[in-house]
């Protein structure tokens, strides 16, 4: 799995690891806080939160322009630096006034343009790393290995909100809303470590920063791939195909942030025990994924040594589990905590997954990266599909007047856990399906001129889909739960058999 990648792919994924954990221990609570501090209804802190991920990814459109003359190296850096500006004024606790809301949405643009600048720019460099032709038929496992990594920071991030938001409340004495303000204080650290990260191994990918004489002479002279006019115009049509599509699956997806973390603080039970309990452990999860790169090695190592090491660390993540088992109890659980399951299915999950289309593509059978978003979005289907089901029969969401004046959420039912984790389990599928595939495709397909701006185009789709995650936040408490998944089952459903429509003129660029 990890084999013959070029070294810059784990420094490159690494840096992102970094930045995407501060990034989704603050989404984690966003939501909650803007509620909570700010005395929100849920449409309009729904409008607010998917207003924030549409800039977050629409900026990349433009940082992507930026680094087509400028060098996609400066961009990520400059962006680093903003990041930390934004981070930085929204850890500040302000209170709940107009001041500190318009504080607030700065720090948010701030965050925005920032990301803009890096996220984009700094996955164009990691497809530039297999312009080489010895790394060429590896861009799809390094693109899921560089997602996986993205993964391995949201993973550790809802339960790192948690912790904090309770040690601010706990041991410093601040109230609730402003103990919120700890956990965005952690995205500050975090972009120090990337920052650090970039530059301690800059040698193993700097050729593909850009923007420098040196670089621009080694363009010169280096062999670049003609496209004729009607070529270029058929891999950005395809392009565009793509993109439509894809907002959609975003648009259904990013509910984890939203109505599904709804679900989870009104609907869901709010304590576990047993083998449930143990589910809402980072490390118990943490556990899971050693065993199953554990047996990966296992079978896949050629010596015995290597096995014996394989070997050793199941049974030391197995005596671990059972240990936890002992201990665990009955545990409380907070609605910020189920959004550490997709990351960590995506990283359990991703050799299982390289290891089932390494089989096909050995065979001949790997289904095409525009055919596997196909697959994404009916699977995405599959699971609103189980959650409208789910909610056949339970009540609508209902509020109360708080001491402070403002409407608080009131929790009116105890669906089982077990629903959530099963819902992000399928949605985890859909998105290893569609998003690293996705990614690939725009760096493979995308017409040598136009990299950055066609990668930058992924994202703005992705801004499309992340502004339409409003439509949750509008039809909580407007319409009976039941409706409000299916109208994100119906969505997903539309847009898989239009992608199949499609199909012959996408994988023609293939």
């Amino acid at each position: 799995m990890f084999e013959n990648q070029p070294k810059g792919l784990f420094a490159l994924a690494l840096a992102n690891t970094g930045e995407r954990f501060g990034y989704y221990t603050m989404l984690a609570v966003f939501a909650l806080f803007l509620r909570a501090n700010y005395g929100l209804s849920p449409a309009m802190a729904g409008t607010i939160y998917s207003a924030f991920l549409m800039l977050v990814y629409f900026f990349p459109l433009i940082g992507g322009m930026m680094a087509d003359r400028f060098g996609f190296g400066k961009m990520v850096t400059t962006g680093i630096i903003i990041m930390f500006a934004g981070y930085l004024l929204l850890s500040v606790p302000l209170g709940g006034d107009s001041v500190a809301l318009v504080v607030m949405l700065a720090a948010l643009l701030l965050i925005g343009f920032g990301t803009g600048l890096f996220k984009g720019n700094l996955q164009v460099m990691v497809g530039d790393l297999y312009n080489d032709p010895q790394y060429k038929d590896k861009r799809d496992a390094g693109f899921s290995i560089f997602y996986m990594a993205i993964n391995i920071g949201a993973l550790f991030a809802p339960t790192a909100a948690i912790k904090i938001k309770e040690y601010a409340e706990t041991s410093l004495g601040y109230s609730s809303n402003d103990a919120y303000h700890f956990s965005f204080a952690v995205a500050c650290a975090s972009l120090i470590l990337s920052i650090a990260i970039y530059y301690l191994f800059r040698s193993t990918f700097r050729h593909t920063e850009g923007g420098t004489k040196k670089d621009a002479k080694a363009a010169d002279a280096a062999p670049v791939e003609e496209l004729s006019k009607e070529e270029t115009k058929q891999r950005i049509v395809a392009l565009c195909l793509v993109f439509a599509v894809v907002i959609f699956f975003w648009m259904a997806f990013h509910q984890n942030g939203l109505s599904l973390t709804y679900f989870a603080d009104e609907f869901t039970a709010q304590s576990a025990e047993g083998l449930q309990a143990m589910c809402f452990n980072v490390w118990n999860l943490v556990a899971v994924i050693f065993i199953v790169y554990a047996l990966f090695s296992l079978f896949q190592s050629k010596t015995s040594k290597a096995k014996g090491i394989s070997a050793v660390v199941i049974i030391a993540a197995l005596a671990f589990l059972c240990l936890s088992y002992d201990v665990e109890g009955n545990v409380t659980v907070s609605a910020p905590i189920f959004q550490q399951f997709n990351p960590f299915y995506v990283v359990a999950l991703t050799p299982v997954s390289m290891a089932i289309f390494g089989s096909l593509a050995a065979k001949g059978k790997e289904p095409s990266a525009p055919r596997k978003i196909a697959y994404g979005m009916i699977v995405a289907a599959i699971a609103y599909a189980l959650m409208a089901f789910a909610s056949f029969g339970l009540p609508m969401p209902q509020t109360e007047m708080g001491p402070d004046g403002n409407p608080v959420a009131v929790h009116v039912a105890d669906v089982t856990p077990n629903l959530l984790i099963s819902v992000y389990l399928i949605l985890t599928f859909g998105e290893l399906l569609l998003s690293p595939m996705g990614i690939s495709f725009v760096s493979k397909v995308a017409p040598p001129k136009y990299k950055g701006m066609m990668m930058g185009g992924w994202f703005v789709a992705t801004a499309i889909g992340n502004q339409l995650v409003v439509v949750g936040g509008l039809l909580w408490g407007a319409v009976p739960l039941w409706l409000c998944w299916s109208v994100f089952l119906g969505v997903c459903l539309v847009a898989a058999i239009f992608m199949f429509a499609m199909m012959k003129r996408l994988e023609k660029v293939c």
